[in-house]
């Protein structure tokens, strides 16, 4: 359990630091992080990092497929939780 939540840990900093690193390299002109990047972070179980990164940032707040798709991920993750939680209690 240690395990998951060290990597829980480690890959929501990482979605929230690609947001921030993104929006200087936006307002900087430089090459940017991929979208498919950022919502592969998100996908991998970083959706909290992002989602907040992305908010407190406020980068990506106007792309649909960040504020519809983070939030939506982040949805069926708990879902995902709450499913294997209640297989494990059998």
């Amino acid at each position: 359990m240690k395990l998951l939540y060290s990597y829980l840990l480690i890959i929501n900093a990482a979605g929230f630091l690609l947001m921030l690193v993104d929006k200087w390299k936006a307002k900087k002109n430089r090459w940017r992080i991929r979208e498919s990047t950022l919502l592969i972070v998100a996908a991998l179980g970083g959706s909290v990092g992002s989602l907040a990164g992305m908010y407190l940032f406020r980068h990506k707040t106007l792309h649909l497929k960040f504020t519809v798709g983070i939030p939506l991920i982040l949805a069926a993750q708990c879902i995902a939780a709450v499913l294997i939680m209640a297989l494990a209690a059998k």
